[in-house]
């Protein structure tokens, strides 16, 4: 049986997803993609899945994300399963058509959140003097 593992990161949040031979179903973090509220989340995860058609009918896909918000974690399930897709098709077609809709699909967004820095609430704001 044929399986594919794939894995990718936002912010902090970290998506796992395994892919394997099926009838088409999609869970996420164990809940069926169809019942994932809300729907911002669910439509920016099925992206990927819109794009690769009918492939999508002949694997299962669960993925599993933790950390971050809710929205790193979609963004880092939605690549995960763009590459592992990628992967599986082995098709130069569907890299091409994902990386022209949206380079994000397969390549990691680098951002970080700035550190918290001494003597101020966030990592640029500063305690204000009066003395001036």
């Amino acid at each position: 049986m044929k399986m594919v593992l794939a894995s990718a990161r936002r912010k902090t949040a970290r998506a796992r997803v395994i892919l394997r031979e099926g009838r088409g179903r999609i869970f996420i973090n164990g809940t069926p993609l169809e019942l994932l509220e809300p729907e911002v989340i669910r439509l920016k995860i099925m992206e990927p899945v819109r794009l690769a058609g009918k492939l999508v009918q002949q694997v299962d896909i669960y993925a599993e994300a933790e950390g971050g918000g809710i929205v790193g974690q979609a963004s880092a399930i939605r690549t995960a399963i763009a590459r592992a897709l990628v992967e599986w098709s082995g098709s130069e077609e569907l890299k091409k058509l994902y990386l022209t809709y949206d380079r994000r699909l397969l390549v990691e967004d680098p951002r970080q959140t700035e550190p918290k820095k001494p003597r101020g609430r966030s990592a640029r704001a500063k305690r204000q003097k009066s003395y001036r």
